[in-house]
């Protein structure tokens, strides 16, 4: 039996997560600890064969005032976290990161792409991918994961906000974008079958399928009894607004798909589009 520490108690992808795996109660033992304080540092590493870090500050505004607190969460505690783990024989760390690191706004990530990370949040991550990832050796495996959006039922960020619209305005712009998006479930079977194989590495988990925001809008109304007109109407002014909600919304940004093919995961069956929005909002 694995036993698998998640740190971050309260956090949407710890939790869900910690919900996956305990339909195999056979196979795996899930703890999680609260990271805020000093507590955790009373914990004991060594009765466990993986830790999966996915305590940090997201999905807030950034200020000159709160610039801090990304590098002391997001880079500092990891590394700290991992330097714990590491000393007290852990076998495995999964540190969640981002694909903020790169700072692309628009177009395609591939393995050529730079890392140029515009944000404090990105900075931080990438800061702590490094630190974490020189920690590495055949003792001690690191997995460093950089998901798109992640969206599921409850999850915080811009999901909830197309899902609000979805059921409030009948009519919503046609436009013919790509993003890269992965359903909750998916990084939860992802990171089980990271676990499994006792992997290391950079790895970028992205849904099957590219999402087009439109067509998201029209299968997240679809679910509630609602229907939503597609129209291009709008199109010319919005791609005249250069502004970054237009560009999150309906820009493209997607993983180039060959940088999520690995030989660990060939085998994974990822829920689909159609059905994670279903789940979703069921």
């Amino acid at each position: 039996m694995r036993k698998i520490l998640i740190t971050g108690a309260n956090s949407y992808i710890g939790m869900s997560l910690e919900q996956w795996l305990t339909k195999y109660p056979d196979k795996y033992s899930i703890d999680t600890v609260d990271v805020k304080g000093d507590s955790w540092k009373e914990k004991d590493f060594s009765e466990y064969h993986v830790i999966f870090h996915v305590a940090g500050i997201a999905h807030i505004k950034e200020t000159k005032e709160n610039q801090h607190l990304y590098y002391r969460i997001n880079r500092d505690l990891a590394i700290e976290v991992a330097n714990r783990a590491k000393a007290e024989g852990v076998k495995q760390f999964i540190f969640l990161s981002s694909m903020n690191v790169y700072g692309v706004k628009n177009g395609v990530i591939d393995k050529n792409t730079p890392l140029k990370p515009d944000s404090n949040y990105g900075k931080s991550k990438l800061q702590a991918e490094e630190l974490i990832e020189s920690l590495g050796d055949d003792s001690f495996r690191v997995v460093i994961l950089r998901p798109p959006m992640v969206y599921g039922k409850g999850c915080k960020g811009n999901y909830p906000r197309l899902v609000n619209l979805a059921v409030k305005i009948p009519l919503f712009p046609d436009i013919d974008n790509k993003r890269s998006m992965l359903y909750i479930d998916n990084l939860s079977e992802f990171v089980k079958l990271m676990i499994d194989d006792c992997s290391s590495g950079l790895f970028f988990p992205q849904n099957s399928e590219y999402v087009k925001t439109s067509e998201m809008v029209r299968l997240i109304a679809e679910t509630h009894g609602k229907k939503v007109m597609l129209t291009d109407l709008f199109n010319p002014l919005l791609r005249l607004l250069k502004i970054g909600t237009v560009n999150k919304v309906f820009g493209d940004l997607v993983y180039e798909k060959s940088l999520s093919k690995c030989n660990c995961v060939q085998n994974i069956s990822f829920i689909d589009f159609l059905e994670s929005i279903k789940l979703s909002e069921e």
